[in-house]
């Protein structure tokens, strides 16, 4: 009997949540009984029979005005029940989004039949309705506000714009493993000493002369960000599509010579690695497109359109905005190459030396024994031991999912106040998780030590503040 005991528990498999379904609508364009179908702008999956669709999203209606009542200036964020959640976001006024997910599942066999028990609590709020205000981000910054479209092309370039939009951005949403990270959506930024630092600052300072349509800068290496000229928000979600979307796909043996060669025939011979990103592939073929991404910055206020250069040299990433009422030509193309080519080049292989210099001076220091996220409220700034990048799309993390969830936890505990506060919880095993909250700067510490007390994690905690982030003040 134990042995078929010992069989029926290895037979237990659990299921990841996943997208049933997403939609948007606009309850004013089909006020009228027998029009409902006039709501609905966009609906995923679409094979989805239209008297089902209707009826979903009347149910979504019905669950906003319900919760108006409680709460008229804030409405429903999301509807928890048995075997899935609903997220509901309204970026723009009377434009709801939706996303419903399924929970996650643990699959039994009983009798040599299949039982489903759902996962109800597994799921955190905050971090799936981020996802969700993100989809609504990326898509403004690809294609502008709900509204725009309206005013460019009425309802019907709208609902292009989705359909061709979010048919592939939602393929990208790796539900299973959005986390913390997700909620802050911040930014990794690159660690350099003030000498390298400024001759980025007067390489960027000299590009922005030369190419003098170009109105805004950022400057990334290694995927992370060391300069940019635009707002914090829309650097976020730029940031969040290039190392997310753009330099995956572009991963290559960067120096292995088969896909960037030295290219001699350069007058002057100055030899470099530089490319397009986006933009034209070979500047030599007269009929090379330069097409570019168009991206809206400043939607709230100016309203900005620009065509976005991606332009890289070997770790190094410069992005060009430019404006999008300037078509870029192929002349401008191989300038912008002829000179930001070599100096990247040159720039690229100094960052790369002085950042190997200091890895050096303080390797002394070993890693500590202590996984940990860190993130700044002011300037988006994110750290994370915990994350491996496995796959280009997703951020794995290292730890226990019911670790991160603790995480999740916590951090919807530190939202609820204003105060600095300290949280200190003893997991499952052996591990002890910390949260600190201190002046808009969070930390969350994953220790995993055998019969400590709260005093020695503690003072294990004082000790990470003191190596890791020593010029930050946290409050003890």
């Amino acid at each position: 009997m134990a042995t078929a005991a010992a069989g029926g528990a290895a037979q237990e498999k659990q299921l990841a949540p996943t997208l049933l379904s997403f939609f948007i609508y606009n309850p004013k364009l089909g006020p009228k009984e027998g029009e409902e179908e006039k709501k609905i702008l966009f609906y995923h999956p679409n094979e989805v029979e239209k008297n089902e669709k209707i009826r979903n999203v009347g149910l979504c209606e019905a669950i906003v005005q319900f919760t108006r009542t409680f709460s008229p200036t804030k409405p429903a964020k999301s509807l928890h029940t048995q075997k899935n959640r609903q997220f509901f976001h309204e970026p723009e006024e009377n434009f709801w989004m939706v996303m419903v997910v399924r929970n996650p599942i643990i699959e039994k066999h009983k009798d040599g039949k299949p039982v489903y028990e759902y996962q109800e609590e597994e799921l955190l709020d905050k971090v799936y309705s981020s996802v969700l205000q993100q989809c609504y981000s990326m898509y403004k910054l690809f294609n502008g506000t709900f509204l725009k479209a309206m005013e460019d092309g009425g309802v019907k370039v709208l609902k292009e714009r989705l359909e061709k939009f979010f048919h592939r951005y939602l393929q990208t949403l790796h539900l299973q493993s959005c986390d913390l990270l997700d909620v802050f959506c911040g930014i990794s930024f690159f660690p350099l000493d003030k000498m390298t630092y400024l001759k980025i600052q007067s390489f960027i300072n000299r590009m922005e002369e030369s190419l003098n349509i170009v109105k805004y800068t950022a400057f990334l290496y290694n995927d992370q960000l060391i300069w940019s000229g635009l707002e914090q928000d829309d650097m976020r979600i730029l940031y969040k599509y290039l190392t997310t979307s753009l330099f995956p796909r572009h991963m290559e043996p960067e120096l292995a010579g088969r896909d960037s060669p030295i290219r001699a025939e350069m007058p002057g011979n100055l030899q470099h690695y530089g490319r397009f990103l986006t933009g034209p592939l070979n500047l030599n073929d007269p009929e090379a497109k330069c097409r570019f991404p168009k991206i809206f910055v400043n939607t709230d206020d100016t309203y900005e359109e620009l065509h976005l250069i991606v332009y890289k040299a070997m770790s190094a990433a410069v992005c060009f905005m430019i404006d999008a009422s300037i078509p870029p030509t192929l002349e401008f193309c191989r300038k912008l190459d002829s000179i930001v080519g070599p100096q990247l080049t040159v720039l690229a292989s100094d960052i790369c030396e002085q950042y190997n210099i200091n890895k050096r001076i303080s390797g002394a220091e070993k890693e500590p024994q202590f996984k940990f996220i860190y993130f700044n409220h002011m300037n988006l700034a994110e750290k994370s031991t915990i994350h491996m990048r496995k796959t280009p799309s997703v951020s794995l993390a290292s730890v226990h999912p019911d670790l991160m969830k603790i995480l999740g936890d916590i951090n919807s505990d530190f939202s609820r106040v204003d105060e600095d506060e300290e949280i200190i919880v003893k997991a499952m095993s052996d591990y002890w998780v910390v949260g600190k909250k201190s002046d808009q700067r969070e930390l969350y510490v994953i220790l995993n030590q055998k019969n400590a007390n709260l005093i020695e994690v503690n003072e294990e905690v004082k000790k990470l503040c003191a190596t890791q982030f020593n010029n930050i003040f946290f409050l003890d």
